[in-house]
């Protein structure tokens, strides 16, 4: 893997525990600092957003009235090295999204002059362990949806630490998250664990990783929003939870700094843009990518929904200034900027777009997702026909890791009409099951704001609003999350108010009322539950032969 751009030098880790001077009573870190005066006044216009979910890198300019000018993407390639082991490259995370930076600056002829800040976004949970004089990765990233740590999570469990765990960072005791990815590492890596905790490595999520890239190596930080899905975090000091980290085994000396999310997170080197040399470009936003969204849909308010429809879906909702432990459901850090630092209540289905692309890619269904809402609208109904997409298990509210994906309800006349269409309202329903726990847990929802390339299918909206029986909101412009952290960025650096540009420039393009009547939708919705009754009932899949653990061990040479 070739090395990020400049040299890299080795930071450590700090664990402050300032308080928010702002009156909030949340944290803000001691050392969340103004950038520096460097190189003249600020010449840019430009904010850069870089957008990296888990299937798709991309660089994003956001001109001073907010809008999206020019974009550019590269796809990114999961791994399966062994049966339920998902792994991204360390080496195409960086890559595919400096090519996209390379490709957006081409294609809108600017250069690194017209850059006032740029604002870092990005998937959770996936995370990675590097050396820090080389910036070479241990082993490959390990995704959200990989299940290779299972058997760390059960130790964990026979602890006794899942309810200590829920308590103190919001989160499960569930490989879905950070901390027992981490510990794998450690555990997995042959001479990794003796040199853990001398701050000869470094981890992170894939902001992190990006981050550590953009700048040569010589920033190695986070912001509370992406700690909060690690599973490491304490979720009322919001610092690195000193007896979580040491039952876990993870040495705190290997994870980032924790800075609001508005913070100077360091500067471009100077290779990065064309034109970079001589001119200090900050870094002035990390938010996590369903967090940037919240933002860019102006959920600024305790009891705001969205709902995004990516690889997976979230839903999300602001529940205002103290976490709060619903059912089902998780909770983690919303926004953590001076003023507006608030909670969320977010709700995981593991498999949303990815089913669309299952049915495109392994089975070759279909020709193109796109093509998905036609062949959906050419039947009238499924025909009895229910998709569960759990192929990596049911996420919220459910948290049943076993069950398997299934299709129930086929006969002689099901085809692929109807599987598509079951597909398309596997979304709509997962998206309901989440909803009802919200409800149920006191929050009162009136309509549902979506985003995400998903909901260009008129079909998903139209179905999505009829089996909630409410309106389903569709804002032009579907890029939310990176406008989100873009806005928060050039907020940093005079470009505007934040949360006035979100106020003026949002607007609904379609709303969807929901047409369908109440014995109908508790008809369909009843033969969902039906199903996920029948597919949790399923005897989960016999374990497979592995193809061996990790890649090369740890250089020794790597501690001096």
């Amino acid at each position: 893997m070739a090395r990020p751009p400049g040299s890299a030098r080795p930071t450590r880790s700090a664990n402050s525990r300032s308080r928010d001077i702002g009156g909030t009573g949340k944290w803000v870190d001691r050392r969340r600092r103004r950038p520096p005066e460097r190189g003249g006044p600020m010449t840019g216009r430009y904010v850069l957003a870089l957008d990296e979910g888990s299937s798709s890198a991309r660089a994003v300019l956001v001109d001073t009235d907010g809008r999206i000018v020019a974009e550019a993407s590269n796809s990114l390639t999961p791994l399966f090295p062994n049966h339920g082991w998902v792994e991204l490259d360390p080496a195409q995370l960086w890559t595919a999204m400096r090519a996209a930076i390379d490709e957006v600056m081409a294609r809108s002829g600017l250069t690194a002059r017209d850059i006032a800040t740029v604002g870092v976004t990005t998937h959770r949970e996936t995370c990675l362990i590097w050396n820090r004089s080389t910036s070479i990765p241990v082993h490959n990233a390990i995704m959200w949806s990989s299940h290779q740590t299972d058997e760390i999570v059960q130790r964990w469990s026979d602890l006794g630490l899942d309810a200590e765990i829920r308590t103190r960072t919001g989160l499960r005791n569930d490989s879905f998250f950070s901390a027992p990815k981490l510990a794998w590492f450690i555990e997995n890596v042959p001479g990794l664990k003796a040199l853990a905790g001398t701050g000869a490595y470094a981890a992170g999520t894939v902001d992190t990783w990006l981050v550590w890239n953009l700048t040569g190596g010589r920033e190695h930080v986070t912001d509370a929003t992406s700690a909060s899905r690690t599973a490491l975090l304490n979720i009322n000091e919001l610092v690195w939870d000193d007896r979580l980290c040491d039952v876990y085994g993870i040495p705190q000396e290997l994870l980032p700094e924790v800075r609001a999310s508005n913070s100077h997170f360091g500067y471009l080197d100077p290779s990065i843009l064309p034109g970079g040399v001589g001119h200090y470009i900050p870094i002035q936003a990390i938010i996590a990518d369903q967090q940037a969204g919240l933002f860019g849909q102006g959920c600024f308010d305790e009891g705001s929904v969205k709902n995004t429809f990516g690889t997976a879906g979230v839903l999300v909702a602001n529940v205002g200034s103290s976490p709060l432990l619903l059912p089902g459901m998780t909770t983690s850090v919303a926004m953590n900027i001076p003023g507006l630092t608030s909670y969320e209540v977010e709700g995981v289905v593991f498999h949303s777009g990815q089913t669309l692309h299952w049915l495109r890619d392994k089975m070759r269904a279909v020709g193109s997702v796109a093509e998905m809402e036609r062949i959906a609208e050419r039947v009238t109904d499924t025909q009895g026909v229910y998709f569960v997409p759990a192929f990596a298990g049911l996420c919220d509210p459910y948290w049943d890791k076993d069950v398997r994906a299934s299709i129930f309800g086929l006969t002689l006349d099901t085809g692929i009409d109807q599987i598509v269409r079951a597909a398309l309202e596997a979304m709509a329903y997962q998206t309901r099951d989440n909803l009802d726990a919200l409800r149920a847990g006191g929050t009162n929802v009136t309509s549902l704001k979506v985003d995400g390339k998903a909901v260009c299918n008129n079909f998903l909206c139209q179905f999505q609003a009829d089996i909630l029986g409410m309106p389903v909101v569709r804002p032009e412009g579907l890029e939310r999350t990176a406008l989100g952290v873009a806005y928060i960025a050039g907020a940093e650096v005079g470009l505007w108010d934040a949360q006035d540009l979100v106020r003026e420039t949002w607007r609904a393009e379609r709303v969807f009322e929901p047409r369908m009547s109440s014995d109908r939708r508790d008809q369909l919705y009843g033969g969902w539950q039906a199903a996920v009754r029948s597919a949790r009932m399923m005897p989960p899949a016999p374990p497979h032969p592995t193809n061996g653990t990790v890649s090369n061990p740890v250089p020794i040479l790597a501690a001096h």
